[in-house]
Formats: C-alpha cells, sequence, structure tokens
C-alpha cells in the first residue's frame, strides 16, 4: 500500500510538470476520431490499451429530458435506454465504464415541467450514471426543489468546484470525486457556469432581502472561476494521478469569459474538459492550457444526438475522444422504465389544444440554425402577442431563450405548447417608463450582429430598428445583470403602437415574473416597478388560452405566415 502511494505522489509530481506526462517526460499525444454516419456508432480508430489499462467514460450534456428514442420529427435523438445498452456492451466487452453527465438534464419538455426534473432523476438513477455538474437549467424549479433531487434523490455524485453558499464560504457540493481503477485514481472536477445567475431565476440565489446568498466565482473578469479551477485541479491531484474536468460551460461569445476555452487556456493540469451549455458539437479538439500542454475538448450538442466517449489510458494518460451516434439497440429494463413513465402522460400530453395553419419556428427554415434568440420569429410574435393581450399591455415581451421548440403545422398538443414554454414561469404585468423599455431593448440586442443572446427579446406592441454597425455599449455587472448604458445606442427609432416611445411615459408591459420581478437575463431595469397584475397564468397557459380564445383555437397563416416575422425587429 504504501509503495502505491509513493508512486501516485510521484506520478502528480509529474503531472504539475506537464499534463498527463509520459514516462519520459514528454507530454503525450490527444488523438481524436469523427464520427461515422448516424447509422452506425462510432468505432475508435486508435488501437486500444491493453485490458484493465483504459478507463471509457461516457458523457453526455444539454440532454433537456429527450430521455426517449426519437421520432420522425428527431429520429436522431437515441435516448437513456441506447446509453444504458451502449455501456452495458463495454462492460461485457471487459472495458472499465462512468457514466458522467454535464448538466442541464432535469428541465426542457414536458415530464420535467409535470415532474419538477423527479422522473428524469429516477431515469438517470436508472441508467446507472456516476456523476454529474448541476447546469443553469437544473436550478429552473427552485433552490430547495434541486438540492433535496441532488441530496436525497440521485444516486449518482453532483460536483461543482464554484458553486458555493456565500454564507459559509463552502461549496454546495464537492469540488470533485476521485475514483480508483486498477490502482490508478482520476478525479473528476465539475464546473458550473456563472451566467446560471441569468440564465436560472436570480431571486432563486438571493435571500428575501434580494442579497446573494449563493455564488459561481463569477468575480473579477474571469480571473475569480480560473483560480478556483485551478486550486480544485491542485487539490485534486494531490490525490489521484489524472484530472477530468467536467463543466456546463459552454463555447458562446456571450459566456465569455467563462467559456471552456477561456478556462483551460487559464489554468493547468487537466487532461481533457467535457463541456455543456452550449449546446456545441465538439468531437475532441485540443486546445492549449496556461502551460502549453494540449488538453481535449469535448461537448456532445443536446437531446442525446450523440454520446461522448473519452478513453484514457491509464498508463500514460494519452485520451481518445470520439463522438458515438446511431446506437439502434436498446436496454431492456430502462426502456421498460422510460415507457412506463411516459405512459402516464401520453392522454396529458396528446390531447389537442388548437391548430396550426403553418410552421412557427424557432430555427431558420432554410439554414435549420437557431434564430429565435437572434432574430425575430413567427413563433417569437406569436408569444409576445399572447402575452399581451391576456394581459391587456401595452408592450408584450418574451426572451428568446424562453422559446424551446417549434409548432408544426396540423394539431397542436398540451405537449406541443409545454415543449415551448416548459419553464413554469408567471404572466404578470408591470408599469415602467420608456427609458426602462429602451435600455431593456439595448440589453436585449446587445450581441445581435455576433452571436445568439437568451435575453433576446421577442415583441409585441412595439417596433424598433437596430444598427449592428455601432457597438454595444451596454454595461454589465460581474454576474451579467444590466448596470447602464454608457455610450451610443444601437437600438433607434423605437415605436410603441405606432407612436415614438416617450422616455418619460408610463407604459404597461407584460411578460413573466422571471423577466420582470426576479431579473432573469440580466433585465435588472425592471426589477421593483409597480407591479399591476402579479403571477396571473403559467407560461405554457397564456400561450393555450391565447390561441384558443382570441385566434379561435387556429393559429392563421395569414397573420403569422413569415416564419421571419411581421417585420417588428428591424436588423441592419
Amino acid at each position: 500500500m504504501m509503495t502505491k502511494k509513493i508512486i501516485a505522489l510521484i506520478m502528480a509530481m509529474v503531472l504539475c510538470l506537464g499534463l498527463a506526462a509520459c514516462a519520459s517526460g514528454e507530454t503525450p499525444t490527444v488523438t481524436t476520431t469523427a464520427p461515422t454516419a448516424d447509422t452506425q456508432p462510432t468505432v475508435l480508430a486508435t488501437e486500444p490499451a491493453a485490458q484493465g489499462e483504459e478507463l471509457v467514460i461516457l458523457y453526455t450534456n444539454d440532454v433537456h429530458n429527450a430521455y426517449q428514442r426519437g421520432t420522425e420529427d428527431n429520429a436522431d435523438r437515441m435516448g437513456y435506454a441506447a446509453l444504458a445498452a451502449y455501456a452495458k456492451a463495454l462492460e461485457a466487452e471487459g472495458s472499465t465504464v462512468v457514466l458522467v453527465d454535464g448538466g442541464d438534464a432535469i428541465q426542457g419538455e414536458a415530464v420535467g415541467t409535470l415532474s419538477k426534473g423527479a422522473y428524469l432523476v429516477d431515469i438517470m438513477n436508472e441508467v446507472g450514471y456516476d456523476i454529474a455538474v448541476p447546469g443553469n437549467h437544473e436550478f429552473d424549479f427552485g433552490m430547495d426543489t434541486f438540492l433535496d433531487l441532488a441530496n436525497n434523490k440521485a444516486n449518482y455524485q453532483y460536483v461543482s468546484c464554484n458553486f458555493t453558499d456565500l454564507r459559509t464560504g463552502e461549496t454546495v457540493f464537492q469540488p470533485y470525486v476521485v475514483k480508483e481503477f486498477d490502482g490508478v485514481k482520476v478525479a473528476f472536477v465539475g464546473i458550473s457556469t456563472p451566467e446560471t445567475f441569468t440564465k436560472s431565476t436570480p431571486t432563486y440565489f438571493q435571500d428575501e432581502e434580494g442579497n446573494y446568498i449563493y455564488g459561481f466565482a463569477e468575480g473579477n473578469e474571469g480571473q475569480d472561476l480560473y483560480e478556483c479551477v485551478q486550486n480544485a485541479i491542485d487539490q485534486a491531484k494531490l490525490e489521484a494521478d489524472y484530472v477530468i474536468c467536467v463543466g456546463h460551460v459552454g463555447t458562446d461569445p456571450a459566456s465569455s469569459p467563462w467559456t471552456s476555452t477561456e478556462i483551460i487556456a487559464n489554468t493547468t493540469g487537466m487532461t481533457a474538459f467535457l463541456d455543456g451549455h452550449s449546446h456545441s458539437v465538439i468531437n475532441g479538439e485540443t486546445v492549449t492550457d496556461k502551460d502549453g500542454n494540449t488538453v481535449v475538448v469535448c461537448s456532445t450538442g443536446t437531446k442525446l444526438t450523440a454520446i461522448g466517449e473519452l478513453r484514457l489510458n491509464l498508463a500514460d494518460g494519452t485520451a481518445t475522444a470520439s463522438l458515438v451516434t446511431g446506437l439502434t439497440e436498446d436496454d431492456p429494463d430502462v426502456l421498460a422504465y422510460t415507457n412506463d413513465i411516459a405512459a402516464q402522460f401520453e392522454e396529458l400530453l396528446a390531447s389537442v389544444v388548437a391548430t396550426s395553419e403553418l410552421e412557427l419556428v424557432v430555427n431558420d427554415p432554410e439554414t435549420d440554425e437557431r434564430i429565435v434568440r437572434s432574430q425575430e420569429t413567427n413563433l417569437g410574435d406569436l408569444c409576445a402577442d399572447a402575452y399581451r393581450s391576456l394581459l391587456g399591455a401595452d408592450i408584450g415581451l418574451v426572451n428568446g431563450g424562453g422559446v424551446r421548440d417549434v409548432i408544426h403545422a396540423g394539431d397542436v398538443t398540451y405537449g406541443d405548447i409545454i415543449a415551448v414554454h416548459p419553464f413554469g414561469n408567471v404572466a404578470c404585468l408591470v408599469e415602467v417608463n420608456g427609458q426602462q423599455i429602451l435600455d431593456a431593448l439595448e440589453m436585449a440586442y446587445r450581441l445581435v450582429g455576433e452571436g445568439e443572446c437568451g435575453g433576446f427579446l421577442q415583441v409585441s406592441g412595439l417596433t424598433c430598428e437596430v444598427d449592428t454597425s455601432i457597438p454595444s455599449s451596454v454595461v454589465l455587472d460581474d454576474k451579467e445583470n444590466f448596470v447602464e448604458v454608457s455610450g451610443d445606442r444601437r437600438v433607434f427609432n423605437v415605436m410603441v403602437n405606432g407612436e415614438p416611445i416617450d422616455p418619460e411615459a408610463a407604459y404597461t408591459v407584460a411578460s413573466h415574473n422571471y423577466m420582470l420581478k426576479d431579473g432573469g437575463d440580466g433585465f435588472t431595469m425592471f426589477i421593483g416597478s409597480p407591479v399591476l397584475q402579479d403571477e396571473v397564468m403559467i407560461d405554457n397557459q397564456v400561450l393555450i388560452t391565447y390561441i384558443q380564445e382570441t385566434l379561435g383555437g387556429v393559429v392563421s397563416a395569414e397573420q403569422y405566415g413569415d416564419p421571419y416575422g411581421e417585420g417588428r425587429i428591424v436588423i441592419h
């Protein structure tokens, strides 16, 4: 036993000098393989290590309730039963397998909304997950709900090195977990995005007086997070031979300075980074860390359309990454379990609540790229109209990040509507002045022309233009909350119901509690505004009510026929 400890310490010292260094002192190469055609599972092109010397890490991220195999519209979804079957097949071949999730698993579709995430935790238990990292949407059903699920229901272990209870100064979960395989120890360090403040509900992280009682190492333009991650890596390497970081941070420019590539560039000592949050498909790209060592970065996209597979050679630290797609075999036990859950929701979700004469889009019909977070869409118009109509407001606003799924032409079911608005936010009406609205538009459109933003506002009762040649002068705090507009404004020609907006005039704005009361997506300019109607109706019911009662049960092509909307937001 003493010999193993001495060897482990020596290996840890070597790791500090070079990422996963070989006995010769040279940095090992990191190899990657491309996925094959969608009809076949990915097969590694490299020779596997000898049995007992290789660890297979299967990982998922941003599953968002896609727990079953897809059908015609989403046939590329494999489902948890396929993941379980693949893991068992590897184990039957003699592989040692660890199952890891990178966050945003328990929210996204009806089963998550109606069970507040509980059924998804049950399914992940059934699959046999070992480790998970909390994504921002793990908190969407409230802090108490998530912590109860994590601590009392999940059989797997949540880890996060930067999710901290500010009252105690301690991390809410363990920063990392160490697992031993054939005498070699591997640490898994968890990292949660500081964007969680604004991409979940900010009040969930505050006390009754509005003081933040939870933190994510969000300060000092990324430095606090980099130091937090480095400290976790350093501590983990006192116990382990290799370090794998599992992060829910993403690669979007809007997530800077907390992206996975930025974290890697400002730290040293990890072998690989398994990422999530931005729904990126990354098949083993390499990034250079602070000391010039290569780190392999992987991310599976979303909705279980791919499974990440990282093979770690326990003898020399060589990491090989691939994405697995097109699995056709299902584990019978997990399949029966998920089918039983689906059957409980089937009748309710299949009930028809409306009809649509056209497709209401989240993605661009031409490119299939998501656009609801970067430009106007007909579904965005519909959702914003629903809030304005229900509450009789001057203006209706909906954040693009809250419009989650397409509505196809034909019968519209309750399940379809929940898929659009899965969060359970509640409609509110506030009174604000024109200046607050102008600030909100600058905040919403600050990234137009550069990338997408969950706070991109779909609007009703309002029109405007955006000049992308003018750099955004929006100032944010370290939690990405709005502070001020410090320079030229890029939003102009703002009209409310056909009249130029008056910065000093009062207007009524309809949206939901997340944005108007809780500062969601960083919209702090609305907090504290007089609430005229408070938490009137849940978001998906707002949409159903509008379609049924105002539109007569039919979404018409005449009103919403252009997938790019009515020209309410003109981008130059």
